[in-house]
């Protein structure tokens, strides 16, 4: 596409504290954080905590004295909450271009090509995208315009930061020398995909700001950096080299995973979220139309107690057929966790994942299957029970899973299964 673009990134802003502020009203303007799963770092800070200069990632136990002194509130991350709050956010996008038009790059951010409408009025119309997302959603968002990805970016940050753009800046109004001037002002780990490390040899170099970096030359730059440099340059001076993606492409892993709200001791307390969590990996993988032909489980203790025992396994597991049925993915979930599982540990957090995905349609079936690949029953305590026996007590999984196990290890028994030489472990 020759002709100039003019792009717009819309960016959730603080997107995980401004979901838990619309749930809780009382808590805006209040310090705050939302911790990642075990509340052990922080994944995300309110604007009033980043000027206090708590970066992404802190432990919350080095944060407890600067929370009492200021006023800190953290929360439990909700991702629940958040992926719905997102799904709504680019259904709201949705209706300012064609789908062609919009790129859902991440939960809280999107991309939307205005190519082909020059009379529009892209600071008028980040505006009034962010009132609409502000009124039928709840969330406030910052727009950023440029003609290239990377600059859209770049504009969003601006956007951001500096309060007399009004949460929207259009770099495709200013002239050349405008825009470097503006570039001028921030530093060049500001540029999209630009870090720390990066960041210091390009300063090295006397690039210490993002016009410094727009003015170089990207081939010298890719002799030294390699060809995403060259192309990071190049899209800061208008040239786009970053593709347009439509459909996001589809995942090769697909995990799912939380803490428990308190330590859990038996296999019994354990199955239970480990279905559940096979549950929604199975959903998101039916989402992008695909099958696994492996599945892993992996639970953890506690590591901030050293005083407990510690025990954290993983194992993944070859599917004899690629699947993507949520009854067949929860036995064979539930079979490696009896095989994980060790009594007398304070287990804190249980997961499972999906590997060697492929295309629905696409996999190999087995000689013997005497229903078509993916639809294979493995028993007869789940067949035709849909979700509602995804539910049951441990002891009613279908044993065809365990048999298997205990097959291709040999004949370890029941309560001794291990899954240490069995290949690929």
């Amino acid at each position: 596409m020759n002709r100039p673009r003019r792009i717009a990134l819309v960016d959730v802003n603080n997107c995980y504290v401004s979901c838990e502020r619309l749930m809780r009203p009382d808590l805006e303007g209040v310090p705050l954080v939302v911790l990642s799963n075990n509340d052990g770092c922080c994944v995300a800070r309110s604007a009033e905590v980043k000027a206090l200069g708590v970066k992404m990632g802190t432990p919350w136990f080095q944060m407890k004295d600067l929370a009492k002194q200021h006023g800190i509130r953290a929360m439990s991350s909700n991702y629940a909450l958040y992926g719905d709050m997102s799904r709504r956010f680019h259904a709201v996008l949705a209706q300012w271009v064609p789908p062609e038009c919009q790129e859902i790059y991440s939960i809280d951010e999107c991309f939307l090509d205005f190519a082909g409408q020059d009379r529009l009025d892209l600071t008028k119309t980040g505006q009034a995208i962010k009132a609409q997302v502000k009124q039928w959603v709840g969330l406030p968002v910052s727009v950023g315009v440029g003609s290239t990805k990377t600059l859209a970016k770049f504009a969003n940050h601006v956007g951001k930061k500096q309060p007399q753009w009004g949460g929207v800046c259009d770099l495709t109004v200013l002239t050349e020398a405008d825009r470097l001037a503006l570039m001028d002002q921030f530093p060049v780990q500001e540029v999209w995909g630009v870090g720390r490390r990066l960041a210091e040899q390009l300063i090295e170099l006397g690039l210490p700001t993002t016009g410094a970096l727009a003015r170089s030359d990207p081939k010298r730059l890719r002799e030294r950096f390699g060809v995403v440099m060259e192309r990071t340059v190049s899209e800061l001076q208008g040239v786009s080299c970053i593709a347009w993606e439509n459909e996001p492409p589809a995942k090769q892993q697909i995990i799912a995973s939380r803490s428990f709200g308190g330590p859990l001791y038996t296999l019994d307390q354990i199955a239970e979220p480990v279905r559940f969590h096979m549950g929604r990996a199975a959903e998101k993988l039916r989402q992008q139309g695909s099958v696994a032909g492996r599945v892993g489980v992996f639970l953890e203790t506690n590591r901030f107690r050293p005083q407990d025992p510690q025990y954290s396994p993983s194992r993944s597991l070859a599917l004899p057929v690629a699947t993507d049925d949520t009854a067949v993915l929860i036995t064979w979930a539930v079979a490696l966790l009896g095989a994980l599982f060790k009594a007398g540990y304070r287990y804190v957090k249980a997961g499972v994942m999906l590997d060697d995905l492929r295309p629905r349609g696409l996999h190999q079936g087995s000689l013997f299957d005497a229903q078509p690949p993916g639809q294979r029953q493995m028993g007869t305590g789940i067949a035709g029970g849909g979700r509602g026996q995804a539910s049951k007590r441990l002891g009613d999984e279908p044993r065809c899973a365990f048999s298997e196990i205990h097959h291709l290890l040999g004949g370890a028994s029941g309560g001794d299964l291990t899954l240490q030489g069995f290949p690929g472990f």
